[in-house]
C-alpha cells in the first residue's frame, strides 16, 4: 500500500482509540464469545488478549495498519536474510540460529555456520567435563548476559549438576570480587562474551578474572573477533564464534549461550531451540490475523499510540523468571528505543514504552498499589506455569489464584465503601499461560517477544537492530578517564569538572 494508505490507517486507529474513550472492561468481563475470540494458542503457550481496552473494530482497524505497512513481507525478509538493519547494512538472521525456515541462499548458510558452532560448543563441553572444573564465570553485559543470566535461572530446574554458572557483568568491581570470594581459581573456568573484544567491561573483568585464575588454559570465548580474543590469551581452539547478522540482544541461541548449555547440557539447550523454531513457523506462516506476535505487537501499539500509554509492565507469577523484565527492558527498549527512522526523517508518534516488573505475587505487596489506584494507567503481561516443577500443591494453587484475580481486579475494579477504598478498574493486561516452564516453552516465550518487538518497529518506521544510543556516554567516558588518573588534565564540561574536582 502506499504512505497515504498508512496515514489513513495510522488516523482510523488512533480515532478508534478516541471512540472508546469511556469503553469500561468491567461492561465485557461476562462475554465468553470475546473470551474466545481473543485468545490464540501456539503450541503449549495460550494467550488471551479479552481485558484489553479494544474492540473487534479497533482490532480490525490495527490489522489494516498491519496490512499497510506491509508486515507479512516485512517477516518474509527478516527469515530470508535481507538487510533489516539498515543503518548497518546487515540482515538480522537470528531465527537461523534456530531453525532452517527460510529457502534463501543467505539463511541456510547462516543455519549450517550455527549447526557446525553447536558441533564446536559441544566438543568443548566434553573437554570440559572431562576435567576438574566445578564453576563457569560467564563474563559479558548487555546481551551477553541478560540471556544466559535468565535462561540460566528460568531452566534450574534441568541444570545437570556438573557445573555451578556465576554471572559478572557490572565494571562495578564489587561484582567480581563477590563472585571470586567464594570460589577456587584452579576449579573454575571462564568464558568471556563479546562480539567484538572491545568491550570495555567485559575486558576489564576479564583481566581480574585473568589474573585470578593464572592459567589462560581455561579461558574461553565466544567472539567474532578472534585475533584480539587471542591476543588477550586465549587460545583459538577455545574460541566460539559469532557473527555480526545476530545482534547481542537477539544471541542466546548462538554460542552466546555456552554458559547455559553446560548448565543444562547441548540437548536440552537444543530442545529451547527447538521451541523458538516452533514460534518462529507459526510467525513465518500464519496470516496477520491468526499470528500471536503479531497480535502482541498490534496491542502495544494500541496502548503506546491510541491510549497514549507510556509504560508497560511484565509480571511473571513465577519465581524462575524473575530476570525477564529486565531480559526485555533491553530487548525492547534498546530496539526500539528510536525517534528517527531509517530514512533519517523523525517519526510521527510515540514508539517504546518503558518496560519494568517483576514477580507475582511478591510484586502485590511492593507496586499493585499504584498498579490498581495510582492516576496512571499502567499494561500489563501476566505470565503463569500451569504445572509447577515442586511438590507444594497448595502454594501453587495459591499462586494461580492470585495471577488470576489480579486481572479480574484490575479490570473490573471494585465499588468500596468509601472513595479511597474503591477500585475504578479498566487497567488493561494480557495473560500467557504455559504449560510448564521447559527448555521448549522457555524458547516459545522469548522468541514471541522477539517477533513482537519486530513487527512494532516496522509499523512505527524504525530500525531494532541498531542501538546508536548508546554510543555517546561510552565516548565521553573514555574521554574523562584520564582526567581520573592525572588530577592535571581537564575533560568533560564545567559541571563534570566541579564534580571531578570535589572527589580528588
Amino acid at each position: 500500500m502506499s504512505s497515504m494508505d498508512k496515514n489513513a490507517a495510522w488516523s482510523a486507529v488512533l480515532a478508534n482509540g478516541q471512540r472508546l474513550k469511556d469503553f469500561h472492561l468491567r461492561d465485557v468481563s461476562g462475554n465468553s464469545v470475546r473470551a474466545e475470540n481473543m485468545s490464540l494458542q501456539v503450541g503449549s503457550l495460550q494467550a488471551s488478549f479479552a481485558r484489553q481496552r479494544l474492540d473487534g473494530q479497533s482490532l480490525n482497524a490495527l490489522f489494516e495498519l498491519a496490512e499497510s505497512a506491509s508486515v507479512s513481507n516485512a517477516i518474509n525478509d527478516l527469515f530470508d536474510g535481507k538487510l533489516v538493519n539498515q543503518s548497518e547494512q546487515r540482515a538480522a538472521l537470528h531465527t537461523a540460529l534456530r531453525s532452517n525456515l527460510a529457502d534463501s541462499a543467505e539463511a541456510k548458510s547462516a543455519n549450517a555456520l550455527a549447526v557446525d558452532s553447536h558441533r564446536q560448543m559441544q566438543a568443548l563441553i566434553e573437554q570440559l567435563e572431562a576435567g576438574d572444573v566445578t564453576d563457569i564465570i560467564n563474563i559479558g553485559i548487555g546481551g551477553s548476559d541478560l540471556g544466559p543470566r535468565l535462561a540460566v535461572d528460568a531452566l534450574r530446574d534441568f541444570h545437570t549438576g556438573r557445573f555451578r554458572i556465576h554471572f559478572i557483568s557490572n565494571v562495578d568491581g564489587s561484582s567480581a570480587q563477590h563472585v571470586l570470594q567464594s570460589l577456587d581459581p584452579k576449579r573454575t573456568a571462564a568464558i568471556l562474551v563479546s562480539k567484538t573484544f572491545g568491550t570495555q567491561e567485559t575486558l576489564l573483568n576479564g583481566r581480574i578474572i585473568k589474573d585470578w585464575l593464572q592459567d589462560d588454559s581455561r579461558l574461553y570465548a565466544v567472539s567474532a573477533n578472534i585475533e584480539k580474543a587471542n591476543a588477550f590469551g586465549i587460545n583459538p581452539k577455545n574460541i566460539l564464534p559469532m557473527w555480526d547478522w545476530v545482534g547481542g540482544r537477539y544471541s542466546l541461541w548462538s554460542c552466546v549461550g555456552f554458559s547455559l548449555a553446560l548448565a543444562i547440557g547441548l540437548p536440552k539447550f537444543q530442545e529451547m531451540l527447538a521451541g523458538a523454531a516452533e514460534m518462529d513457523a507459526h510467525f513465518l506462516s500464519s496470516p496477520v490475523r491468526d499470528n500471536l506476535p503479531v497480535w502482541h505487537a498490534l496491542i502495544g501499539i494500541w496502548n503506546r499510540n491510541a491510549l497514549g500509554i507510556p509504560t508497560q509492565a511484565v509480571i511473571p507469577y513465577d519465581e524462575r523468571l524473575a530476570n525477564l523484565p529486565s531480559y526485555l527492558q533491553q530487548l525492547v527498549m534498546e530496539s526500539l528505543g528510536k525517534s528517527v527512522g531509517p530514512d533519517n526523517q523523525i517519526v510521527q508518534h510515540a514508539t517504546v514504552p518503558v518496560i519494568w516488573g517483576g514477580t507475582g505475587s511478591s510484586t502485590q505487596h511492593s507496586f499493585f498499589q499504584a498498579l490498581h489506584l495510582g492516576t496512571d494507567i499502567v499494561p500489563i503481561d501476566f505470565i503463569g506455569v500451569i504445572k509447577p516443577a515442586h511438590p507444594y500443591v497448595e502454594n501453587h494453587r495459591a499462586l494461580l489464584a492470585n495471577l488470576f484475580a489480579q486481572t479480574e481486579a484490575l479490570a473490573n475494579g471494585h465499588e468500596g465503601s468509601e472513595p479511597q477504598k474503591s477500585y475504578q478498574g479498566n487497567r488493561p493486561s494480557s495473560l500467557f499461560l504455559i504449560d510448564e516452564l521447559n527448555p521448549q516453552s522457555f524458547g516459545m516465550l522469548l522468541a514471541l517477544y522477539e517477533h513482537s518487538v519486530y513487527v512494532q518497529s516496522v509499523v512505527w518506521d524504525i530500525n531494532a537492530f541498531d542501538q546508536w544510543g548508546v554510543e555517546l556516554g561510552k565516548k565521553l567516558a573514555t574521554g574523562l578517564l584520564p582526567s581520573l588518573q592525572d588530577k592535571n588534565i581537564q575533560a568533560g564540561d564545567a559541571i563534570t569538572q566541579s564534580l571531578l574536582q570535589s572527589i580528588r
